[in-house]
């Protein structure tokens, strides 16, 4: 499913997605296909952002595209999406 149609099923919610698609531009994942997976609460959205495991994502669907931003800091862990 496209950001977009997620956007209309979702409006103006917080929700977990499952990343099926992307492409990087930089120092960016644009995310081309997802599959939603359910809407976050907002009282809920900080502790589902730090326990979402890899290869999926809480986004807000207020934003017109899918971005994750890449850090390059080599003293900061990351986890692979």
């Amino acid at each position: 499913m496209k950001w977009q149609e997620v956007r209309e099923l979702f409006p103006n919610q917080f929700v977990l997605v499952s990343i099926l698609n992307y492409h990087e531009e930089d120092d960016k994942k644009i995310i081309d296909e997802v599959a939603p997976i359910r809407s976050i609460p907002e009282e809920n959205v900080n502790k589902e952002f730090f326990k979402v495991e890899p290869g999926n994502i809480v986004y807000h669907t207020s934003n017109e595209a899918c971005i994750v931003h890449i850090r390059k800091d080599p003293m900061m862990r990351v986890r692979r999406i």
